[in-house]
C-alpha cells in the first residue's frame, strides 16, 4: 500500500477522534456538577440586575477546570442570552492587556479591535459603553492567569475589569480567575486583592474510580465497540494516576488506537499500548517542571539530588537553606505548591512541633526529574 492509499484508507476503528482532542466538551460532565453549580450560583446576581460573584477557581492541571467554564458558559448564553456577556481568555495564549481586552470586545462587539493604531482606551470604552448601553453583566474567565504574574499585568487587568462601575455608572462586571497555583493571594495586589474578594471553588484530583469512569467514557464514544478492553482502560488509568494527569491517559487512548491502526489491527492490544506508555513517558513530567518557577525548579531538583526518603520538612528546609536563602514561610509555599502539582507526597510523622512535623519523599524517580528539569537550570546550578 503506497502512502497515498494509506491515508485515504477508510477502515478505521475510531468511531469519532475528536473525543480525544484537548478542546473537547464532553456532552456529560456529572463529575464536576458541585463545582459547576457552585459557579452558577456566583453568575445568578448578574441575571437579576446585580453585581455577578467572583470566582477564583483552583485545582492541579486536567481536574475539569477549563471545561466546567465552557460547558456553564456555554449553557448561560443559551438560556440567558439577554442578560449576560462570557468571555473565556486562555492567557497562556492572550498574556498583555491589550490582547485580553481584544478577546473581550471581539465577544461583547462581535469583531477584535485592529492591532495597531488604536489606544487602548478606545477599545476599553467601546467594551464598557456597549455593556452600558445594553444592561448586560460581563463575566471574563481568564484561564491560566500564572501566565499574567509577570510584570504585575494581572493586577492592571483585575483593576481595569473590576472598577469599571466607577467611570461607567451601573456596568456589572466579574472575573472567573482560573489558576493551578496555590500562590495566587501573595502576588496578586493587595488593592486589587480586596475588590477581587472571590469565592473560591476547588477542584480536587479525580481518584481511581473517577479516572476510570471517564477514560471509559471516552474510549466508548471515540472507539467502535469492543475495540479496547476494560482491563487495558485499567491499565491506562493506573499510568495516568502515577503521572497525575488526565490528559495523558486520554492522549494514551489515541496513541494505543494509533498504533492498533498502524498494524492494521482492528482491536487495541497489550503491545499498543505499551508502546504508548514508551511514547509518552516523561511528557507529562516534562510540561510540569517546564511551568515552575525559578525557585520551585531548584527545589525539586535538590530533593531529587539528596534523594532521601525519610526527611523532614525541617531538615530538608536546613540542607536547602545552606544553598538558597529563603524565609521558611517561602520555602513552605514551594512545598505547598510541588505537592499540589504532585511532584511530592508528604506524610506526617505524628511528631514534632504541634505534631505535624512532616516527611518529605518524591513521587517521580530521581533520575527522571533531573532528565526532565530545563536545561537552563541544570546549566545555572552546574552541579547536576
Amino acid at each position: 500500500m503506497d502512502l497515498n492509499n494509506f491515508l485515504m484508507y477508510d477502515e478505521t476503528i475510531f468511531q469519532d477522534m475528536t473525543v480525544f482532542n484537548s478542546d473537547y466538551l464532553p456532552e456529560n460532565f456529572k463529575l464536576r456538577q458541585p463545582q459547576m453549580e457552585e459557579m452558577a450560583l456566583s453568575l445568578r446576581p448578574a441575571l437579576m440586575k446585580g453585581k455577578p460573584i467572583n470566582n477564583l477557581i483552583l485545582g492541579p492541571p486536567a481536574t475539569g477546570k477549563t471545561t466546567a467554564i465552557k460547558k456553564l458558559f456555554e449553557m448561560a448564553e443559551e438560556d440567558c442570552y439577554d442578560d449576560i456577556f462570557c468571555v473565556y481568555v486562555n492567557c497562556q495564549l492572550h498574556s498583555t492587556k491589550f490582547d485580553i481586552f481584544s478577546q473581550i470586545h471581539k465577544k461583547v462587539l462581535g469583531h477584535v479591535p485592529p492591532e495597531t493604531g488604536v489606544p487602548f482606551a478606545r477599545v476599553y470604552n467601546n467594551i464598557m459603553n456597549e455593556l452600558y448601553d445594553t444592561e448586560k453583566a460581563l463575566i471574563v474567565a481568564l484561564d491560566d492567569i500564572n501566565h499574567l504574574f509577570q510584570g504585575n499585568v494581572i493586577s492592571e487587568i483585575f483593576y481595569d475589569i473590576l472598577r469599571a462601575h466607577e467611570s461607567f455608572d451601573g456596568v456589572r462586571t466579574g472575573i472567573f480567575a482560573v489558576l493551578s497555583d496555590i500562590d495566587f493571594r501573595y502576588i496578586l495586589d493587595q488593592n486589587v486583592g480586596s475588590i477581587f474578594n472571590a469565592n473560591e471553588v476547588n477542584f480536587n484530583p479525580y481518584n481511581y474510580e473517577e479516572t476510570f469512569k471517564i477514560l471509559q467514557e471516552r474510549a466508548r464514544l471515540g472507539f467502535f465497540p469492543n475495540v479496547i478492553s476494560d482491563s487495558l482502560i485499567e491499565s491506562i488509568t493506573d499510568y495516568t494516576m502515577d503521572h497525575g494527569d488526565l490528559r495523558l491517559g486520554i492522549d494514551l487512548l489515541r496513541i494505543s488506537g494509533n498504533n492498533a491502526e498502524f498494524n492494521a489491527s482492528r482491536v487495541i492490544t497489550d503491545d499498543d499500548v505499551e508502546k504508548a506508555f514508551e511514547s509518552a513517558r516523561g511528557a507529562s513530567l516534562k510540561y510540569i517542571l517546564e511551568t515552575l518557577n525559578d525557585n520551585e525548579q531548584k527545589l525539586i531538583l535538590f530533593i531529587s539530588r539528596i534523594n532521601q526518603k525519610d526527611i523532614t520538612s525541617g531538615e530538608l528546609f536546613k540542607a536547602f537553606n545552606r544553598e538558597n536563602k529563603i524565609s521558611y514561610a517561602t520555602y513552605n509555599r514551594l512545598i505547598n505548591k510541588l505537592e499540589f502539582l504532585r511532584l511530592i507526597d508528604t506524610t506526617y510523622t505524628g511528631s514534632g512541633n504541634k505534631g505535624n512535623s512532616r516527611y518529605i519523599s518524591l513521587r517521580f524517580d530521581a533520575k527522571e526529574i533531573k532528565d526532565n528539569i530545563p536545561k537552563k537550570r541544570r546549566t545555572l546550578r552546574g552541579k547536576e
